[in-house]
């Protein structure tokens, strides 16, 4: 019986031709090649990744491409994330985001909305058993500054460094107060808003606690009672914009403009609106750009923050 024979050239180019075809890079956003979406770790890791899941399922329904979402440890570890190349896509705190774009690793794309503005304030919260005197005013005036005073050498429940309303906009606030770092000096930096209410909640680990407003709402499903043992002594002006989604240098432009497209239609539905929701508050997105920043930065320059201590 006879056998085919094939060229030894033929074989050899038909070998090359798989090799070359196996060899062929995965295209970003194919299943080989997920976009990786990195979350900011303003609640649990836990509720993080499954309310950032359902976000990410209605993407990849919206655009046909594969994403993978990541709940990094820490807002240094999201910026320094988003500048290695091991994310593309960046849910950012609003100082979080200032510090990574300032090393070139972050551009904003889509800027929250809750309550129907982009801007917020910061909290300073502490169990009703501590027996501090809320200030008369929600939001607080300049006049209401001098209770603050009363958490001169307590120790406080700091959300994160980088966060901007669980740690830089107290730390300045409580500097106007006429308080020292001697009197942080003790702090204890929780990892996340959620966490920093549940110290509170629990009581003994902190005197006093900084988030965003209103934080307590985090855990209002599992405490019901959490804003009658948790209360509100300060509250700033809404001086913050709200934090944002922004992408990584090395996205192409075609991808963002797809992405950006597809987060704005989905942010339009019921569903959209239910994943965003549950992943952190927000009742809609607008489409931004950097210059949305310039009046916070110019906020931060003369309240003498060095941002130089936390770009490392």
């Amino acid at each position: 019986m006879s056998k085919s024979f094939v060229p030894p050239m033929l074989a050899l180019a038909s070998v090359l031709t798989l090799v070359s075809c196996s060899s062929k890079p995965a295209a970003l956003g194919s299943p080989g090649k997920p976009i990786i979406v990195a979350f900011e770790p303003a609640g649990t890791s836990q509720q993080i990744t499954a309310s950032g899941q359902s976000l990410l399922d209605l993407l990849t329904k919206e655009t046909g491409l594969t994403f993978k979402g990541v709940v990094p440890t820490s807002y240094a570890a999201l910026t320094e994330a988003m500048g290695s190349g091991n994310a593309q896509i960046g849910w950012m705190a609003t100082f979080n985001y200032i510090l990574a774009h300032q090393k070139g690793y972050a551009d904003v794309a889509l800027i929250s909305q809750r309550f129907g503005t982009e801007n917020y304030g910061a909290e300073f919260l502490a169990n009703v058993k501590s027996g501090f005197k809320p200030a008369p005013h929600i939001p607080a005036t300049d006049d209401d500054l001098k209770y603050l005073d009363q958490f001169r050498g307590k120790r406080a429940c700091f959300a994160d460094e980088q966060s901007t309303s669980g740690h830089v906009i107290p730390l300045i606030f409580l500097k106007r107060a006429g308080l020292t770092d001697a009197d942080v000096a003790n702090a204890v930096y929780t990892g996340g808003h959620t966490q920093v209410v549940e110290a509170l909640y629990d009581g003994g680990i902190c005197d006093y606690g900084t988030v965003f407003v209103d934080a307590r709402s985090n855990i209002a499903a599992e405490h019901p009672d959490v804003d009658n043992k948790v209360v509100v002594v300060f509250e700033t002006r809404a001086i913050i914009p709200n934090d944002n989604m922004s992408y990584a240098p090395d996205l192409p432009q075609a991808l963002r403009d797809t992405i950006t497209a597809a987060m704005l239609r989905i942010a339009a539905t019921e569903a959209g609106r239910k994943a965003l929701g549950e992943l952190y508050q927000i009742g809609g997105l607008v489409k931004a750009n950097d210059t949305v920043y310039d009046e916070f930065r110019s906020y931060l320059q003369a309240s003498g923050v060095d941002l130089s201590k936390y770009v490392k």
